[in-house]
Formats: structure tokens, C-alpha cells, sequence
């Protein structure tokens, strides 16, 4: 029974889960040092626009990304990708140190370039590597390598959420920018080590066709179509982050070392749940908690909305985190199992359409409530929106509190 447990997985794949280290760590700093500089040189309604600046090129490319990866060799679009998102790492480095003495608007002009690049960077990388999972680990150890990818993302978001707010304490903005840019080489370095991953079904169609597929299938299997839609909405109407800048300084009144923990709290949650349910698979009625457990997201971001005190914000957007951890395995699982090979990079650009982007879209929507309605409301009002997504999710697709693997 021990051997049955153990995880022994491809030497590729820790090659994969290295790269995705360090990847996410530079990126989750150059995020979070973004938000933070944007907010102190402008506002939290221009932190909005950052995620606006970012969500469009993301949404826009990833409906062509998606076929372009499924017909070309994902390991090139997984170096190119990475070693990019290194270069805006270098650029903003450069733009943010005192030594050039640029002006506020232009140091916020080429933060938005750097977002608008990043956001095209992004809608190629992410469902590249999603996408390359399957054709690197055993079917069998599918589920295993789905948690341990998500919980190498997760650990090391935190740690560069909570990094980020440390080193902008510790050696400023520029430095910390460089510190990032180094992690990011790195990511590239140990993508290379990966093996070729051409297509695996050649099908010479045209590129609109080829993209109405994957948007077609989605559409056609409500599972995929319920999770999607559950997943843009609660985070575009729950989603936090634009506003923990403000809410760290102006409520809590900490600075950048509490800001970043505050950052990293929902990820600490996350990961918390993901490597629970990585040791302890659930059985049954993933459906069901997976709707659960996004109620549970909007109910802890009302906390959130709510508190005036540091630890309590704290262990409110922590066990937002848990419970968004729970909805990711579930979806993480519901998307492999439901997805052909041939159509992996398409449906991966779809998720990442409306999963990932609906973080930036959610981030510009925080940003106009808050200069609406004033930040707490605004929290506050996200977070319910969150619950009523959930009430109706329950009655649009009425079989996914059903499903079960």
C-alpha cells in the first residue's frame, strides 16, 4: 500500500515544476511590485487600469493562441514565453531606477506597456504549459501531477507575494524588479530542459475553424461551460486584489512587508487546501463542494470587506484562499478529464481566457467600484455578487452539483 502512494513521476516532470517555480515566483513579485508602485504613484482606480491593461491583449491573443499552440511545438512557446516575460522584468527595473529620474506619468507609461506585453506573453504561456501535462505524465498519475502542479504554483506564488512586499522594504522598486528578472532566466533556463512537444494530431484547417472548435466544445460539454462561467464571475466580481493596497495603508496601516503578507494570504489558503486534498483525494461530490466552496470565497471577501484589523484580514482572505484552492482542484480535474488531446491548447486558452484573465478584468472592476461606491462597499459588494454567481450557477447548470470522478 505505501508504493501506491509514493509519487513517482518523470524526471521531465520536475524539470516542468522547476521551471514553473521559478516562473510564477518572478512573476507573482513583478505583480505584486507593480500594483503596489502603481498605487503609490497614481491611485487604486488606476491599479484598475493596470489589470484592464492586461486583461484586453490576454483575451484578444488567446483566442488565436489556443490553435496556434495545439498545431506547433509547445516547448518553443514555453521558452519564448518565459524568457519574454524576463525582458519586461528588465524593462521595468530600468524605468523604476532613480539613477534615469523619469517622471511619474512616464515610469506609469511604461508600466502599462510592460502589463499590455505581459498580458500577450501570458495567453501563449499558460495553456502552453496546462497543456503539456498530459503529454509528459502517465494518465494514471494525472490527478497526482494536476495537485503537485498547482501546489508548486501556489507555494511559490506566496513566497513571491510576501518576497515582493520584502524586497521593495529592503532594496526598493528597481532592485526588487532585478531580483525578479533573475528568477524568470531561471524559469527559462530549466524550460529548455524539457523535451520537443509537437503536435500529436495534425489538421490542416483554417484558423477560424480551428478556433470555433475549441470554443464549440466548451460550449457543448456543460461541465467544462459550468466551471468556466462559475469561475469568471466569482472572481470578477470577488476578487481583492487592487484594493489590498489601500486597505494596507489607509485601514490597516501597515506598510510594504504587511502589504505583501496580506498579498499572499489567499495563496497561503490555497495551498493549504490543494495539499490537503493532494494527500487526501476527495472521493465524492467534487460538484458540489467545488459550488460550496465558492460561496464560501464570497462570504470570507465580505469579511474581509468588513474588518478593521490586521489579523483578521488576514485569516479572512486566507480562507477565501482555501476555498478557491478547493474550486481549482475540482476544476483542474474537470477540465483534463473532459478534454481531448487534440483540442488541449484551444480549451487551455478558453480557461485561460475567462479563469485567468477574469483576474485583471476583476482588478479594473475593483478599481471602478471602488472610485463608484468607496473601497469598503465595494469589497463588500463583491463579495455578495460572488454568493448570488454561486445561486445561480445552481439553477443554469443544474448537473454540476452532480458531478462526480
Amino acid at each position: 500500500m505505501q508504493k501506491e502512494n509514493r509519487i513517482i513521476l518523470p524526471t521531465e516532470f520536475w524539470h516542468f515544476l522547476f521551471a514553473k517555480l521559478f516562473y510564477t515566483l518572478g512573476m507573482r513579485m513583478v505583480s505584486t511590485i507593480v500594483i503596489y508602485q502603481t498605487f503609490k504613484l497614481a491611485s487604486t482606480f488606476m491599479v484598475g487600469v493596470v489589470g484592464l491593461t492586461e486583461f484586453l491583449p490576454a483575451v484578444f491573443t488567446a483566442i488565436y493562441a489556443g490553435q496556434y499552440i495545439d498545431k506547433n511545438d509547445k516547448k518553443k512557446i514555453l521558452n519564448t514565453a518565459y524568457f519574454s516575460y524576463f525582458l519586461c522584468a528588465i524593462l521595468l527595473a530600468v524605468v523604476s531606477n532613480n539613477y534615469f529620474g523619469l517622471a511619474n506619468k512616464s515610469i506609469l507609461s511604461f508600466i502599462l506597456f510592460a502589463v499590455f506585453a505581459s498580458g500577450i506573453i501570458r495567453s501563449f504561456g499558460s495553456p502552453a504549459a496546462n497543456s503539456m501535462i498530459p503529454a509528459i505524465v502517465p494518465k494514471k498519475d494525472l490527478q497526482k501531477a494536476i495537485s503537485l502542479n498547482s501546489s508548486v504554483y501556489l507555494s511559490s506564488s506566496i513566497i513571491g507575494h510576501a518576497t515582493g512586499g520584502l524586497l521593495i522594504a529592503f532594496i526598493g522598486i528597481s532592485n526588487a524588479y532585478i531580483v525578479a528578472a533573475v528568477l524568470l532566466l531561471f524559469a527559462f533556463i530549466f524550460s529548455t530542459k524539457l523535451t520537443a512537444k509537437p503536435p500529436t494530431n495534425i489538421i490542416k484547417e483554417p484558423i477560424i475553424e480551428s478556433i470555433k472548435q475549441g470554443f464549440s466544445f466548451v460550449w457543448k460539454t456543460k461541465p467544462l461551460l459550468g466551471v468556466i462561467s462559475l469561475d469568471l464571475f466569482a472572481v470578477l466580481f470577488g476578487g481583492a486584489v487592487a484594493f489590498i493596497p489601500e486597505i494596507a495603508e489607509t485601514v490597516l496601516h501597515t506598510g510594504p512587508i504587511g502589504y505583501g503578507f496580506l498579498n499572499a494570504a489567499m495563496d497561503i489558503g490555497a495551498l493549504i487546501s490543494v495539499l490537503l486534498f493532494l494527500w487526501f483525494p476527495m472521493k465524492k461530490k467534487q460538484g458540489l463542494k467545488m459550488l460550496l466552496a465558492v460561496a464560501g470565497f464570497g462570504f470570507f471577501i465580505i469579511v474581509f470587506g468588513f474588518s478593521k484589523i490586521y489579523w483578521i484580514s488576514f485569516v479572512a482572505l486566507a480562507l477565501a484562499g482555501v476555498c478557491d484552492g478547493l474550486s481549482v482542484v475540482v476544476r483542474g480535474m474537470i477540465s483534463q478529464l473532459f478534454t481531448p488531446d487534440e483540442l488541449r491548447g484551444r480549451v487551455s486558452s478558453i480557461n485561460s481566457i475567462f479563469i485567468n484573465s477574469s483576474n485583471e478584468l476583476g482588478q479594473f472592476e475593483s478599481g471602478f467600484t471602488s472610485k463608484v461606491m468607496g473601497t469598503l462597499p465595494a469589497i463588500i459588494f463583491g463579495g455578495a455578487m460572488s454568493i448570488l454567481v454561486v445561486v445561480g450557477t445552481w439553477f443554469k447548470f443544474p448537473d454540476l452539483k452532480k458531478i462526480e470522478y
